[in-house]
Protein backbone atom coordinates (compact mmCIF):
# COMPACT_ATOMS: atom_id res chain seq x y z
CA UNK A 1 0.00 0.00 0.00
CA UNK A 2 1.52 3.63 -0.87
CA UNK A 3 2.71 5.74 1.97
CA UNK A 4 0.36 8.38 0.93
CA UNK A 5 -2.60 6.29 1.32
CA UNK A 6 -1.51 5.09 4.42
CA UNK A 7 -1.38 8.77 5.85
CA UNK A 8 -5.03 9.48 4.36
CA UNK A 9 -6.31 6.89 6.55
CA UNK A 10 -3.98 7.25 9.72
CA UNK A 11 -3.91 11.25 9.76
CA UNK A 12 -5.76 13.02 7.14
CA UNK A 13 -9.33 11.28 8.09
CA UNK A 14 -9.63 11.92 11.78
CA UNK A 15 -8.33 15.53 11.26
CA UNK A 16 -10.71 16.38 8.74
CA UNK A 17 -13.43 14.66 10.60
CA UNK A 18 -12.46 16.74 13.61
CA UNK A 19 -12.10 20.10 11.17
CA UNK A 20 -15.13 19.70 9.39
CA UNK A 21 -17.64 18.09 11.63
CA UNK A 22 -18.11 14.48 9.80
CA UNK A 23 -20.10 11.50 11.76
CA UNK A 24 -19.44 9.07 9.12
CA UNK A 25 -15.51 8.33 7.37
CA UNK A 26 -16.93 8.05 3.74
CA UNK A 27 -17.89 11.99 4.13
CA UNK A 28 -14.13 13.30 3.78
CA UNK A 29 -12.86 14.07 0.94
CA UNK A 30 -10.88 11.59 -0.97
CA UNK A 31 -8.89 12.00 -4.27
CA UNK A 32 -10.58 10.37 -7.26
CA UNK A 33 -8.21 10.68 -9.82
CA UNK A 34 -4.96 12.77 -10.91
CA UNK A 35 -4.69 13.47 -15.01
CA UNK A 36 -1.43 14.17 -16.66
CA UNK A 37 -2.11 16.25 -19.65
CA UNK A 38 0.44 17.31 -22.10
CA UNK A 39 -0.49 20.31 -24.90
CA UNK A 40 1.65 19.78 -28.00
CA UNK A 41 0.59 22.52 -30.00
CA UNK A 42 3.42 22.39 -33.64
CA UNK A 43 3.68 18.40 -32.20
CA UNK A 44 0.62 17.86 -34.75
CA UNK A 45 3.20 18.62 -38.00
CA UNK A 46 6.20 16.61 -35.96
CA UNK A 47 5.75 13.29 -35.19
CA UNK A 48 8.92 12.59 -32.69
CA UNK A 49 7.40 15.28 -30.94
CA UNK A 50 4.55 13.10 -29.79
CA UNK A 51 6.42 9.95 -29.45
CA UNK A 52 8.82 12.01 -27.05
CA UNK A 53 6.09 13.27 -25.21
CA UNK A 54 4.18 9.80 -24.49
CA UNK A 55 7.87 8.34 -23.47
CA UNK A 56 8.03 11.40 -20.75
CA UNK A 57 4.21 10.36 -19.77
CA UNK A 58 4.27 6.90 -19.68
CA UNK A 59 7.89 7.41 -17.47
CA UNK A 60 5.60 9.23 -14.88
CA UNK A 61 2.98 7.73 -15.01
CA UNK A 62 3.45 3.95 -15.29
CA UNK A 63 0.70 3.54 -17.94
CA UNK A 64 0.36 3.90 -21.60
CA UNK A 65 -1.13 7.39 -22.31
CA UNK A 66 -3.44 8.16 -24.74
CA UNK A 67 -2.87 10.66 -27.45
CA UNK A 68 -5.65 13.45 -28.23
CA UNK A 69 -6.87 14.76 -30.95
CA UNK A 70 -7.75 17.72 -32.55
CA UNK A 71 -11.98 18.29 -32.37
CA UNK A 72 -12.30 21.17 -34.98
CA UNK A 73 -10.15 22.78 -37.92
CA UNK A 74 -8.45 26.07 -37.51
CA UNK A 75 -6.95 27.70 -40.15
CA UNK A 76 -5.25 30.49 -38.18
CA UNK A 77 -3.34 27.37 -36.37
CA UNK A 78 -2.81 25.40 -39.82
CA UNK A 79 -4.82 22.92 -37.94
CA UNK A 80 -6.76 20.24 -39.27
CA UNK A 81 -9.42 18.14 -37.72
CA UNK A 82 -8.53 15.11 -36.20
CA UNK A 83 -4.69 16.19 -36.16
CA UNK A 84 -2.69 14.61 -32.70
CA UNK A 85 -2.32 17.78 -30.39
CA UNK A 86 -1.45 16.11 -27.39
CA UNK A 87 -1.23 13.76 -25.22
CA UNK A 88 -2.90 12.50 -21.55
CA UNK A 89 -3.34 9.77 -19.07
CA UNK A 90 -5.81 9.05 -15.95
CA UNK A 91 -4.19 7.43 -12.70
CA UNK A 92 -6.29 5.75 -9.82
CA UNK A 93 -5.63 3.88 -7.33
CA UNK A 94 -2.00 2.93 -5.51
CA UNK A 95 -0.53 4.59 -9.20
CA UNK A 96 -2.37 7.94 -7.93
CA UNK A 97 -0.96 8.24 -4.64
CA UNK A 98 2.45 7.20 -5.82
CA UNK A 99 2.77 10.06 -8.19
CA UNK A 100 1.51 12.39 -6.06
CA UNK A 101 4.19 11.40 -3.12
CA UNK A 102 6.64 11.92 -6.21
CA UNK A 103 5.00 15.40 -7.20
CA UNK A 104 4.82 16.68 -3.66
CA UNK A 105 8.35 15.05 -1.91
CA UNK A 106 10.83 14.85 -4.95
CA UNK A 107 9.51 16.98 -8.18
CA UNK A 108 7.89 20.30 -6.90
CA UNK A 109 11.27 20.61 -3.93
CA UNK A 110 13.23 21.16 -7.49
CA UNK A 111 11.88 23.71 -8.72
CA UNK A 112 14.22 26.61 -8.96
CA UNK A 113 13.17 29.16 -7.17
CA UNK A 114 9.72 27.57 -5.64
CA UNK A 115 7.42 29.64 -3.34
CA UNK A 116 4.54 27.52 -3.41
CA UNK A 117 1.82 26.53 -5.41
CA UNK A 118 -1.19 29.07 -5.55
CA UNK A 119 -4.18 28.63 -3.76
CA UNK A 120 -7.05 28.85 -6.79
CA UNK A 121 -9.50 25.57 -6.63
CA UNK A 122 -11.99 25.04 -9.33
CA UNK A 123 -14.99 25.63 -7.33
CA UNK A 124 -16.02 22.09 -7.00
CA UNK A 125 -12.89 20.99 -4.21
CA UNK A 126 -10.65 19.61 -7.33
CA UNK A 127 -7.44 21.41 -7.92
CA UNK A 128 -5.26 22.34 -11.16
CA UNK A 129 -1.91 23.28 -11.40
CA UNK A 130 0.88 22.94 -14.45
CA UNK A 131 4.72 22.54 -14.87
CA UNK A 132 6.71 24.47 -17.43
CA UNK A 133 9.37 21.47 -17.83
CA UNK A 134 8.95 17.49 -17.03
CA UNK A 135 12.27 17.42 -16.35
CA UNK A 136 12.07 18.05 -12.59
CA UNK A 137 11.10 14.80 -12.33
CA UNK A 138 13.70 12.29 -11.73
CA UNK A 139 12.35 9.79 -13.76
CA UNK A 140 12.98 11.94 -16.95
CA UNK A 141 16.11 12.09 -18.32
CA UNK A 142 17.24 15.85 -19.44
CA UNK A 143 19.49 14.42 -21.46
CA UNK A 144 17.43 12.36 -23.94
CA UNK A 145 14.49 15.17 -24.05
CA UNK A 146 14.12 16.59 -27.64
CA UNK A 147 11.90 19.54 -26.66
CA UNK A 148 11.43 20.94 -23.25
CA UNK A 149 7.40 20.34 -22.81
CA UNK A 150 4.95 21.42 -19.86
CA UNK A 151 2.31 19.55 -18.11
CA UNK A 152 -0.67 20.22 -16.23
CA UNK A 153 -1.85 18.08 -13.23
CA UNK A 154 -5.70 18.11 -12.16
CA UNK A 155 -6.63 16.63 -8.80
CA UNK A 156 -10.17 15.28 -9.02
CA UNK A 157 -11.56 14.99 -5.14
CA UNK A 158 -15.10 14.17 -4.18
CA UNK A 159 -14.78 17.62 -1.77
CA UNK A 160 -17.54 19.90 -2.11
CA UNK A 161 -15.92 23.11 -1.22
CA UNK A 162 -12.84 24.74 -1.62
CA UNK A 163 -12.91 24.86 1.44
CA UNK A 164 -12.62 21.45 2.22
CA UNK A 165 -10.75 20.39 -0.85
CA UNK A 166 -8.01 22.92 0.27
CA UNK A 167 -7.96 22.09 3.87
CA UNK A 168 -8.14 18.06 2.35
CA UNK A 169 -4.91 18.73 -0.22
CA UNK A 170 -3.10 20.62 2.76
CA UNK A 171 -3.05 17.74 4.99
CA UNK A 172 -2.14 15.22 2.60
CA UNK A 173 1.14 17.64 1.97
CA UNK A 174 0.83 19.52 -1.18
CA UNK A 175 2.53 22.89 -0.83
CA UNK A 176 0.24 26.06 -1.20
CA UNK A 177 1.65 29.42 -1.01
CA UNK A 178 1.18 31.12 2.25
CA UNK A 179 -1.47 33.27 3.28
Amino acid sequence: MPRLLEHYRGTVVPKMMERFGYRNRMEVPRLVKIVLNMGLGEGAREKDIIEDAVAQLMMLSGQRPVVTRARTSIAAFKLRAGMQVGAKVTLRGPRMYEFLERLVSVAIPRIRDFRGLPRTLDGRGNYNTGLTETTVFPEVNADKVKRIQGLDITLVSTAATDEEGLAFLELMGVPFKRT
